[in-house]
């Protein structure tokens, strides 16, 4: 059996299936900016301030990602 269409599927589903697919990406930005951080403060990378400003960075991520979006199914 075939998965269905995008095109076929509700438009709630559709808005639902989008704001899961925004979160992830955001928590992805977000973690990958975590790892950047602490490879920088075990000395893997050149340090220019960086860890600071990369979790700066992912609070406001993740905060913008809650905000805008919510979770899914808790409306």
């Amino acid at each position: 059996m075939r998965p269905a269409g995008w095109n076929t599927l509700s438009e709630d589903l559709q808005l639902a299936l989008s704001r899961e697919a925004l979160r992830r990406a955001a928590e992805t930005l977000a973690e990958h900016a975590e790892i950047l951080a602490r490879e920088m403060e075990d000395g893997a990378l050149l340090d220019r301030g960086g860890p600071d400003a990369l979790r700066l960075f992912a609070a406001v991520v993740r905060s913008t990602n809650r905000d805008a979006f919510g979770e899914v199914g808790h409306a």
